[in-house]
């Protein structure tokens, strides 16, 4: 089960083959947010607090497309017959 601060791997799509770490589930929508995978560019409005601009952040990626590799999460069965 992938949950937030375990290491994971892209299986599909543009970041394939890269790893990071969970920082935010969707359990609702089977999504999460890896660290420094997925970026989308966003357009922001400037405000008096703020200043505007392009930035890029994370975006969500669909749990099946993730595998976990976290060796501390991952437990190995013996099956005997």
């Amino acid at each position: 089960m992938i949950k937030k601060g375990l290491k994971v791997k892209v299986l599909i799509g543009k970041d394939k083959k890269k790893e990071g770490e969970v920082i935010e589930i969707d359990r609702l929508n089977n999504r999460a947010k890896v660290k420094e995978i997925n970026m989308v560019k966003k357009h922001v409005k400037t405000t008096k607090e703020k200043k505007g601009g392009i930035i890029s952040k994370e975006s969500f990626i669909h749990l099946s497309n993730l595998k976990l590799i976290d060796e501390k999460a991952v437990k190995k069965t013996k099956v005997k017959k």
